[in-house]
């Protein structure tokens, strides 16, 4: 007699640990989501809006570096291109996004 009692607790018990076990499985989702968006989506998209507030706040005479390593003066601008002039006579067009830094004033002189 004693017998039927326990498992009767047993399966009871067995029901409660399951919704835990579904309860423990959510939060772990919820911390790993908590995680990558820290880890990985929130520096991107800061990075990406300093890179904007770097592109619309560049001026006619601005000496920049691309992203590939060309150093210039901005000769000439619109929405989507940038004219550079790396040496006397040499005007270069590059697209606008491909500005990598700017850099400080005279650098382009110093070489």
């Amino acid at each position: 007699m004693n017998f039927f009692i326990s498992d009767a607790m047993a399966e009871g018990g067995q029901a409660a640990q399951q919704g835990g076990d579904m309860f423990q499985l959510l939060m772990m989702i919820g911390i790993f989501f908590a995680i990558m968006y820290f880890m990985i989506i929130r520096p991107q998209t800061k990075k990406a809006k300093e890179h904007q507030a770097l592109l619309d706040g560049l001026r006619k005479g601005d000496e920049i570096a691309t992203a590939s390593g060309i150093l210039g003066k901005i000769h000439k601008m619109d929405d989507n291109f940038v004219q550079l002039k790396v040496a006397e006579n040499t005007i270069i067009t590059i697209q606008r996004h491909a500005v990598g830094s700017v850099m400080p004033k005279g650098t382009v002189k110093n070489l």
